[in-house]
């Protein structure tokens, strides 16, 4: 059997809501509409279903047996078709019930803090998962959309056809030092002096590690490595350890502060991160992340 077109959905919305109501005008009422397009739906149903639902007695309409069997099983069709809707966008990541928010381990310290809580008060039910990683591995993430967004650093490796960038502030790179070190309390130092010195750095697809590089690149040298760590934090504590030298944003500044110093560059070894927000073109509608963005450009006028 062929469902007629005139069978719609929309028809059974204002069906039981005359059902629920009992009456033309507050049907019309709750619906917003009027009382002869509630009353043309009717009939349009009764026509579509090839079978009166309603007696009609002068004005008034009696709900016939067929009117009751179609209220029950209307019910649990509408009930249906919004849960498959919402199951559907969900598993497209749109409006989902939780958010899933990829970072770099850098940014936990004070941005991801602040961002999460302005997001909770706008969306109070929503359940926000964090995940840390490398520019790098949350691209890869983002593009296979197990992650809703991502704050990175905005260099050449975001730079993505199917996403959108918001910038939220530029942090320096500095020389991260043991508070013991004789660079300590420099008000600047110069990277040839450090030649000779080990370091630790992050592993590569960190936006820190490709930095550091192009900053060693500058000074002429290649850093003597003792080790490669995977997390920003690891890094620092090997710093404050005395394991190495390090070189990292200024956003880290209030770990470790007692015990690792950050040191300002020469000039002309001086370069910028440029940390945002980045997401896919084709979920820049979706509610949550629209809160999300929202924050954010909240966030970068503060930081302006």
């Amino acid at each position: 059997m062929l469902i007629d077109e005139e069978l719609t959905l929309k028809k059974l919305e204002v069906f039981l809501a005359f059902m629920r109501t009992g009456n033309l005008a507050r049907a019309a009422a709750e619906l917003q509409t009027s009382n002869v397009s509630v009353h043309r739906a009717i009939h349009s149903l009764e026509s579509a279903l090839r079978c009166p639902l309603f007696k009609h007695e002068g004005r008034n309409l009696t709900p016939l047996e067929s009117a009751y069997v179609l209220e029950e099983r209307a019910q649990k069709l509408i009930q249906d078709v919004v849960e498959t809707v919402r199951l559907t966008r969900e598993a497209a990541g749109f409006s989902a019930e939780r958010f899933k928010l990829g970072s770099l381990y850098s940014l936990t310290v004070k941005t991801v803090p602040q961002l999460i809580m302005g997001l909770k008060i706008r969306r109070s039910e929503l359940n926000i998962d964090l995940i840390l990683g490398s520019n790098f591995d949350l691209l890869y993430k983002l593009k296979n959309m197990e992650v809703d967004a991502i704050l990175v650093s905005l260099d050449d490796s975001v730079n993505d056809p199917d996403c959108e960038q918001i910038p939220l502030f530029s942090d320096d790179i500095f020389l991260a030092t043991p508070a013991d070190s004789k660079f300590a309390q420099r008000a600047e130092v110069d990277l040839a002096e450090v030649r000779d010195e080990t370091f630790i750095t992050l592993t590569q697809g960190f936006a820190t590690h490709q930095d550091g590089n192009r900053v060693f690149k500058q000074a002429g040298f290649e850093p003597k490595v003792a080790m490669q760590v995977n997390d920003i934090f690891t890094l620092l504590s090997m710093v404050s350890s005395g394991v190495g030298y390090a070189l990292l944003p200024g956003r880290i500044a209030a770990v470790y502060e007692n015990r690792v110093k950050l040191i300002p560059l020469q000039e002309k070894y001086r370069l910028q991160q440029h940390i945002g927000v980045v997401f896919l073109k084709a979920k820049e509608r979706d509610p949550n992340l629209l809160a999300l963005l929202a924050e954010c450009r909240m966030y970068a006028n503060r930081q302006a």
